[in-house]
């Protein structure tokens, strides 16, 4: 039983075992609460996913309450078109949040913590360039140097602060920094700005109601404050940024500013940092992406090459499989590379148990099976399991008939005896789940090209029958003539050439795969033509279909489909070179 009790204690992860100490001291009074605090300034990657699975999953796994808090403090980029997207790929993705917050919130209380700081000596306005305080800054291995600002009169700061509030200061031309040290080797502590100004954009929930807006710093960790959240959970990069979150809670947290929060004077939250998601063959940064579809050099947010959430679900991975990804790679403190093989050998292992088979020939040859029945009174229809050996998933009907679209490289000519496909001389072949057939010779057009390939077929050799136990050396496909679908067919590779393009040298742009992407057309079996309908919802939200295509990989329906027109999207291939 102590053996099991460790071994359940090793599979935590170290944010887990954080939280567990917190339980079983009673910090915070035994209460979990964490969020997720995306800016809408775009739409969410895998990155993201990471910190979505483990700020929801904490919250489930420890019975507490996960909400969903939107870091809306920069006008400039901000849009509802970006909120809702968010909103939509988090319940795509299987979470359900507490409460949605904004940072906009609390623009009031911030406001109001921000004249406190003036009056109390410890902010000013400062009326220098952006260039001009960075190179103040100093370096980590030496000190900055005092704004000229900095020992402004406590009025004069209130005074121009309400100014930059009333809008009757240009953009640009004042900051409000906090006054705390010049030399602390923390960079971020040195007059970190709180407030900027920002009038040539309107809020889009606030309107014009504000015209100064909080930068991240001062705004985040006091709206965990506010919001009473015992773990604020981030990626590395904010580590260098935790003895400034605490810092500024240090002002407004204990018996003093009780007030402020409704769980009283002991409760503070605590930042917890865990490494980023990095994948190779792809970039992370939300600024290169954006100039990818600025730039028309991907589809949309949406294209399936892209690691965007909503990129993912249209290439065909599921919630489930992104999901087990994560679990895979866990949390640590130290930063890495992700193979892409590992999350596609993930949606692989996933759809190779719940996407149905279906037959789609990609370079078509015409088969005609020439004592088949000319005109049969009505066309004959097979069954066939979805996955072969489940027969409790399901099945479908394919109609069979005397012409057959076939894989040109299924036939030849002339072969040898290690080809044991169709070729005339008498050898039998399965078409697939349907007859035994023998070739007996073709047709070519004035260059010499196959059109036609002739068969016929033992009628007694029916699969699922007593004569279809008939084995052959080969089994191959094929689509009826007649009832077949064609289909746009899209075939995604990796986006990019190099397996960590951001750490090259030069323009990322020129990295990219001229191979990510090629078009064909396919015949595809009758079965699928019911997707050329309106798609299923399930709790409002459209669920994707996905499909085996014997010999050519994992597939999904594509948006783009209408009633006109299928098209699929390559997930991907069948072969996994993952795991050797």
């Amino acid at each position: 039983m102590e053996n099991e009790k460790q071994t359940e204690e090793k599979s935590l992860n170290f944010i887990e075992q954080i939280v567990e100490k917190d339980l079983a001291e009673g910090v915070n009074n035994g209460r979990i609460q964490t969020r997720f605090p995306p800016e809408p300034n775009g739409y969410l990657h895998i990155g993201h996913v990471k910190a979505i699975c483990m700020d929801f999953g904490i919250a489930e796994k420890y019975h507490g309450v996960c909400n969903l808090r939107f870091d809306d403090t920069n006008p400039a980029k901000e849009d509802t078109e970006y909120v809702e997207t968010i909103e939509r790929d988090i319940r795509w993705l299987g979470f359900k949040w507490g409460q949605i917050f904004y940072a906009s919130d609390y623009f009031e209380q911030l406001y109001d913590l921000a004249i406190r700081f003036i009056k109390e000596g410890k902010a000013y306005v400062d009326e220098q360039t952006a260039e001009q305080i960075a190179e103040q800054k100093g370096t980590p291995t030496e000190p900055g140097v005092a704004s000229p600002y900095r020992d402004r009169p406590i009025e004069e700061n209130l005074r121009l602060f309400e100014a930059m509030q009333r809008g009757e200061i240009e953009e640009g031309k004042m900051v409000l920094r906090a006054k705390i040290d010049m030399a602390n080797p923390n960079m971020h502590f040195r007059d970190p700005i709180m407030y900027r100004i920002i009038t040539s954009h309107p809020h889009h929930r606030t309107g014009r109601r504000w015209n100064v807006y909080p930068m991240y710093d001062f705004a985040h960790g006091q709206s965990d404050y506010f919001e009473g959240v015992t773990h604020s959970i981030c990626t590395l990069e904010f580590e260098v940024h935790r003895p400034l979150y605490d810092y500024f809670l240090d002002q407004i947290t204990g018996a003093n500013f009780a007030g402020l929060s409704p769980y009283g004077p002991d409760y503070r939250p605590k930042q917890r940092e865990f490494n980023r998601l990095n994948i190779t063959y792809t970039v992370m940064s939300k600024r290169k992406m954006l100039q990818l579809v600025k730039e028309g050099l991907v589809a949309g947010w949406d294209d399936p090459r892209m690691p965007t959430v909503c990129g993912l679900r249209r290439r065909g991975y599921t919630p489930s499989a992104i999901r087990t990804f994560m679990d895979k790679i866990g949390y640590t403190k130290v930063e890495g590379m992700i193979d892409q093989g590992l999350l596609e050998h993930t949606i692989r292992e996933d759809l190779k148990e719940t996407a149905p088979r279906v037959c789609a020939i990609f370079d078509p040859v015409k088969l005609v099976i020439t004592n088949y029945p000319e005109n049969p009174e009505k066309p004959e229809i097979l069954v066939a399991e979805n996955i072969d050996g489940h027969p409790e998933l399901g099945t479908r009907e394919m109609q069979f008939g005397k012409e057959l679209w076939i894989e040109r490289g299924d036939f030849l000519e002339e072969a040898d005896n290690k080809f044991y496909r169709l070729s005339p001389g008498g050898r039998e072949v399965r078409l697939k789940a349907s007859y035994i057939i023998q070739a007996t010779g073709c047709e070519k057009d004035e260059n010499g090209n196959i059109t036609n390939v002739y068969a016929t077929y033992d009628p007694d050799s029916k699969s699922g029958t007593e004569g279809g136990n008939r084995k052959t050396k080969a089994t191959i496909n094929w689509v009826e003539c007649h009832s077949a679908l064609y289909a746009e067919v899209r075939l995604y590779d990796r986006l990019f050439a190099v397996e960590n393009p951001s750490a090259e040298e030069g323009d990322f742009r020129e990295l990219l795969n001229p191979e990510s992407l090629k078009v064909v057309t396919a015949k595809v079996e009758g079965s699928l033509r019911s997707e050329l309908h309106e798609p299923v919802l399930v709790d409002g939200i459209e669920q994707e279909n996905h499909y085996q295509l014997l010999k050519q990989g994992y597939f999904v329906v594509d948006p783009d489909t209408t009633a006109e027109k299928l098209v699929l999207n390559r997930t991907c291939s069948l072969k996994d070179n993952y795991l050797k």
